[in-house]
């Protein structure tokens, strides 16, 4: 294949995955600058830069060290541990750490492997079982035996659910809430990201293809995404936000958590999101305080996905972020802040449930 083709792959793949999705979309030709510079009250906002009263490493159970910040008092009696999407960060959690630093919980964010500033990981432990090993090693290390409440983003959501397949004695005793937001149990490779039929069937051959691209040219994919264009701004605001008017500083934010992730790590992960399927890992879940959230314009974990499990979790509030993206927790902090504080006092409230490990 020709280099000047390749090129044009690679730089295709990256203006997809940086998006956040592991997925092909394809763009008519469209101006977006004047919705990039808009007035924005939030210019100047420092996303992701919020102190931290304690942070420290811990060492997953192969060596990887991830990165750990805490937020409230030590000895609080409940800790809520926060587990960000792929290609994101613990800054993700801007809105939540500001609106529930005044609970009287104690805060955990870590940052997954290969991203933030957890250290890279091997390229064949990017993988979200790993990812279950890596949260439970941060459970032991920051939560001890106390009561827990877990809170996941996306990947994040899929490992939880890789946690409770592998340790679901913690559910129901230590574990007493899940926070499951735009997430799913499965079936990543069938969504179709709004695309018509014949482009959605085609991203299936394609995307693979642009993966392995990506892996063996990082130089050049690295190179091609970070221009900065309007382009990758509008593909950033398309696929992690929902179509109203959103802060394009908040936007230009997402897009530097993803332009930080390098793109052998976006392709380390891709295989496993594509054949993740954990939905028999729900039923741990019913001894625990469930809350699921969507936003119905997510185009990447669709709406739909969210119900599947609300079908397998009756008793979990559901709730629906109207006209919200992928990140309803940034796009709409207020309605996923307010679920959040009443989760959290029912899930304090739980008694605890003892459960056998199998």
């Amino acid at each position: 294949m020709p280099r000047a083709r390749k090129l044009g792959l690679v730089g295709a793949a990256l203006g997809v995955l940086t998006a956040s999705t592991g997925a092909a979309v394809a763009i008519a030709g469209r101006r977006i600058g004047t919705q990039r510079r808009q007035p924005d009250p939030a210019a100047g906002t420092r996303f992701g830069a919020l102190a931290a009263d304690r942070s420290y490493t811990v060492t997953a159970d192969d060596g990887t060290r991830l990165h750990v910040e805490e937020v409230g008092r030590p000895d609080a009696e409940l800790v809520v541990v926060f587990v960000h999407g792929y290609t994101l960060a613990l800054g993700s959690w801007h809105f939540q750490r500001l609106a529930l630093s005044e609970a009287d919980v104690r805060l955990v964010f870590y940052d997954l492997r290969s991203h933030g500033l957890s250290e890279r990981a091997a390229a064949d432990s990017c993988d979200i079982d790993q990812l279950g090993h890596d949260l439970a090693a941060v459970l032991e290390t920051a939560a001890a035996q106390g009561p827990t409440v877990l809170v996941g983003h996306s990947m994040g959501g899929m490992t939880i659910m890789s946690l409770a397949e592998q340790r679901p004695e913690l559910f129901g005793g230590q574990v007493r809430g899940v926070a499951l937001l735009s997430t799913t149990t499965g079936g990543l490779a069938g969504v179709d990201l709004g695309l018509p039929p014949a482009l959605a069937r085609l991203k299936l051959l394609a995307l693979p293809m642009l993966a392995k691209g990506m892996r063996s040219r990082p130089r050049i994919a690295e190179l091609t995404r970070r221009t900065g264009s309007d382009l990758s701004w509008w593909l950033t605001k398309s696929y992690s936000f929902g179509d109203r008017p959103v802060s394009p500083a908040l936007v230009d934010y997402v897009g530097q958590l993803i332009a930080a992730t390098p793109v052998e790590v976006i392709a380390d992960f891709f295989g496993t999101l594509m054949g993740y399927e954990k939905v028999h890992a729900l039923s741990v879940l019913s001894g625990v305080e469930t809350l699921i959230v969507c936003g119905d314009a997510d185009r990447l974990t669709p709406l739909s996905h969210s119900r599947a499990m609300v079908e397998e979790l009756p008793a979990a509030e559901f709730v629906v972020v109207p006209g919200a993206g992928h990140l309803a927790m940034m796009e709409q902090p207020e309605q996923v802040n307010t679920a959040l504080h009443a989760f959290l006092a029912r899930a304090a409230a739980r008694p605890a449930v003892n459960r056998r490990r199998a």
